[in-house]
């Protein structure tokens, strides 16, 4: 790996929903279990806490991603950190920022950017970070398809 390793962490969709549907979408518990987590406990308040619980395949116990609600800008934004270690306060040095960014495109369309920020600040090692992003990218494709296949996808 080189010191240029690309850690941008981005994904687009034009999505055949109104704004406030797809912010629903993205910030309420009940429909985030819809399309990305299998279990979602959130407290959506700048500063609430929750958790995504994601099955890993019938053998894998899976995983659990705390969080911390860093943004609730209805219905534009909404940002959350995680990756922290465990029992450790999420900080731009030691988690990464989720931004859900959606723009009205009229017509009961929305354009949804799904951006993920701060690998390049986290003290993990430059293959980890690249691991990190290269898995991101790739999960976020999944979760946004998903996201697009429930709402109504216009473009990806």
């Amino acid at each position: 790996m080189t010191e240029t390793t690309d850690l941008t962490i981005e994904r687009e969709i034009l999505i055949e929903a109104p704004i406030d549907v797809v912010w629903r979408t993205v910030t309420e518990a009940e429909q985030i279990e819809r399309w990305f987590a299998d279990r979602v406990q959130l407290d959506l308040r700048p500063g609430g806490e929750g958790s995504f619980a994601f099955r890993q395949g019938a053998t894998s116990k899976g995983v659990t991603a705390a969080l911390r609600v860093e943004a609730v800008e209805a219905p534009c934004r909404f940002a959350f950190r995680w990756g922290h270690p465990e029992g450790a306060s999420p900080s731009d040095k030691n988690s990464v920022l989720v931004e859900f960014l959606l723009t009205d495109e009229g017509e009961d369309r929305t354009r949804l950017r799904v951006v993920e920020t701060g690998l390049d600040l986290v003290s993990w090692s430059l293959e980890e970070k690249a691991q990190y992003a290269e898995d991101h990218r790739r999960g976020w494709s999944v979760h946004v398809g998903r996201l697009g296949e429930l709402l109504g996808r216009a473009e990806v």
